[in-house]
Parts: C-alpha cells; sequence; structure tokens
C-alpha cells in the first residue's frame, strides 16, 4: 500500500530491522540439530556469512581465520593490501587521526596506485592456507584486475559497489557488460549493491549466483546522508527475495541474497535471514575483532572516495577475538557476541531446522519490540539499552 507523500508523490512504507520481530510457532527444536551450513555454487560453507570487504574488517589473515571458522571473507583487491607491500604503518596512523582529518588524510593514502602484483600475492597467501579465497573488485577495474586474482586462485569474485546495475549507461566510456564478463570469466561471480526489485531481479539476470544487497545500511557508511538513496533492509531482502521466486520459476536457477549491511547482533542476522536471505555479509563486527589490524576502528570502501566521500571512520572498539564474535562464547548480553550462536538459537525457539526453513518465518511489524518492558535498561545503558 502507497501512503500519499503530496498531491504528487506517493511511496511505500519501507521497514527496518528494527522495526520488525520474528514469531515463534508451535514447534521449538534442540540448538545441536540446527543445520547454519550454506552451499554457495561447488562450495559448503558452517556458517552462512561473508565478511565485508574493507580493508578494517578483513585482511589476509584474517580471511584465512574466518574460513578457518566456517565463514567467508572477502578481501578488497583494490585495498591497502593491494596498495602497499607493509600496510600495517599505515593502519597505524589512520588510527591515531583526528576525526576531523580522518577523511581528507584517508583520500591520501588511498591515492597510492593498486600494484596488480600484490593482488596476486595476497590472493595466492589465502590460498595456501587451505580455504576457499573471495576477493572484491569495483566495475570499473574489475577487467582490468581480474586475470591477476585468478593467477593467485581466486575461487569467488565479487564486484561491488554502491549502487551496481545491469543497465549502467555512460557516454563517456563504454559500460562493462556483466552478462558477457560473467558468462566469460569462469569462476562464480556474486554482484551488488541493490535495494529494489527490478534492480535485484536484473542482476540474478546476469548469470551471478549471488546478488548483494543493501545500499547505505552499514555502520559507516554514508551513502543515505551524501546522496538521499537507500532502502530499510527489511523491505530491501524481501523485495529481493520476491524477485528471486519469479527468477527461480522463469528460469529454474536459484540466486543467493546476501544481506550486505545493517546488522550488529544475532537478533539482525536472523532477521535478515527470516525475511529471505541466504547469508549475511558483515563488517564492523569483523573490524572489532582482536585480530583486526584495524584497531577497533572501521570504515567502508566509499569513505576514501577521491571527490565523494560516502563513508565515515567510526571506532568500534575491539569485543573479542574472530571465534568469540561468530561462535561465542559470548561475555556481554548484547546480541554482539556469538552472533551465529544467536541465529542458532532463533532458529531452533522458532523450530526451523536449515536457513531455507527460516527464510518461512513468521515475521511482524513491531516497532514496540525494542522498547516494550525495557525502561531500567534504556536508563541505565545496558543490555537493550
Amino acid at each position: 500500500m502507497e501512503i500519499e507523500i503530496g498531491r504528487g508523490k506517493s511511496g511505500r512504507r519501507a521497514w527496518g530491522f528494527d522495526d520488525i520481530a520474528i514469531v515463534p510457532t508451535r514447534r521449538t527444536r534442540d540448538p545441536e540439530d540446527v543445520d547454519l551450513s550454506w552451499e554457495l555454487d561447488a562450495f559448503t560453507f558452517d556458517l552462512p556469512m561473508m565478511a565485508s570487504a574493507m580493508d578494517s574488517a578483513v585482511s589476509p589473515q584474517t580471511a584465512i581465520e574466518i574460513g578457518r571458522l566456517g565463514g567467508l571473507a572477502t578481501l578488497n583487491l583494490e585495498g591497502l593490501w593491494t596498495r602497499y607491500e607493509d600496510p600495517i604503518p599505515i593502519y597505524d596512523e589512520i588510527a591515531t587521526l583526528e576525526d576531523g582529518e580522518a577523511t581528507r588524510r584517508m583520500q591520501e593514502l588511498y591515492a597510492a596506485p593498486v600494484n596488480p602484483d600484490l593482488i596476486t600475492d595476497r590472493v595466492r597467501e589465502i590460498k595456501d592456507a587451505g580455504v576457499v579465497v573471495c576477493g572484491s573488485l569495483t566495475p570499473p577495474t574489475v577487467s582490468k584486475y581480474v586475470d591477476y586474482a585468478r593467477a593467485g586462485g581466486l575461487d569467488i569474485l565479487v564486484v561491488q559497489g554502491t549502487v551496481v546495475s545491469a543497465e549502467h549507461v555512460s557516454s563517456r566510456e563504454e559500460p562493462l557488460d556483466l552478462n558477457k564478463f560473467i558468462r566469460e570469466v569462469e569462476m562464480p561471480v556474486i554482484i551488488g549493491g541493490t535495494a529494489s526489485y527490478s534492480g535485484a531481479l536484473h542482476l540474478m539476470r546476469t548469470g551471478a549466483i549471488g546478488i548483494l544487497v543493501g545500499v547505505g545500511p552499514g555502520a559507516a557508511c554514508t551513502t543515505r546522508r551524501v546522496l538521499g538513496i537507500g532502502v530499510p533492509q527489511a523491505t530491501a531482502l524481501a523485495d529481493a527475495a520476491a524477485a528471486r521466486s519469479v527468477y527461480l520459476e522463469d528460469s529454474g536457477r536459484y540466486v543467493h541474497i546476501i544481506a550486505d549491511g545493517g546488522m550488529r547482533t544475532g537478533g539482525d542476522i536472523a532477521k535478515a535471514i527470516a525475511v529471505g536471505a541466504d547469508a549475511v555479509m558483515i563488517g564492523s563486527p569483523m573490524a572489532s575483532a582482536s585480530e583486526s589490524p584495524s584497531k577497533g576502528y572501521h570504515w567502508g570502501m566509499a569513505t576514501f572516495h577521491p571527490t565523494l566521500p560516502r563513508g565515515s571512520r567510526v571506532r568500534t572498539g575491539t569485543l573479542g577475538t574472530i571465534k568469540e564474535i561468530l561462535l561465542g562464547p559470548a561475555h556481554d548480553n548484547d546480541g554482539r557476541m556469538n552472533l551465529f550462536g544467536g541465529l542458532r538459537g532463533a532458529m531452533a525457539t522458532t523450530g526451523y531446522a536449515s536457513v531455507k526453513e527460516f527464510q518461512k518465518a513468521e515475521v511482524m511489524i513491531a516497532p514496540a519490540i525494542q522498547t516494550e518492558g525495557k525502561q531500567l535498561q534504556r536508563s541505565q545503558g545496558v543490555g537493550m539499552g
């Protein structure tokens, strides 16, 4: 149902994770009987998750650790690790910058050119550790750098931008033909982001194995303020899931939906899957791991754009190890630790045995879910406060 904004414009009401709740059913289940595994092309992962292609979230070493724990990490192949032979001093400097100077200085640091040979080296480093290697490139540069990534043994490619469309128009240069590129690249490709039914459907038709859904919900992203675009994640994911159903019926081919951004707790992850996601892509939780080289800071891929930054360096602090953040044990009660224990608990409590089944869970609009009965927690800044 559309709501009138004014006489000349109306629009749909959209919902975010804080606006909805998952409804218990008549059945519960032993948590140990819940299967969280995710099959993506020829690969199987114990956890339905990807770590975001952000320098604060993924380094070669954290990618290896995430892979060993059952997840999939995405290395930014145009980030610090492919611009600098030793980026650790750059991380150290970023962590010391004053808020007012961080964006300008990061623009300067990221002005260093990408070294294509480092793309090969970083990918090979992860590959040699025996885990699945995933790397991200942007549409304007993917044709230029993909062979260097392939030379290192890249398993899965992510083609990623703020918004990626199958119908990019340019009067200055020949745009990337996603259909042709995916057909010829000979490796599984995930593309995104998008946040609409039509955008999702068109990306599915390119032949990608998965699409990233999310424009602007990330902890460090300012796209919604700078550009004024975005769709709250619960609605964006539900629309993409509807597109997936239509495409599956038309083509017989299933395309994975990956919720990209806006999730910081196990409950958020559970809601993302309950409205249609197959997996989630998380950034700030990984930046808050003790193994992260970012020292408790987080920034996105567009934070350092040379002319129109669409992100901010934010402080996440350090919560615990990667293992504790993903799998526990948790020592705090706010849902930011043991994220996939939270997902497992949600599925068990509502009686679902697999991620695919959990996508059928009943949800309801419940804005009071965050505040009802929580006055003491909110006043004291603990738990859900």
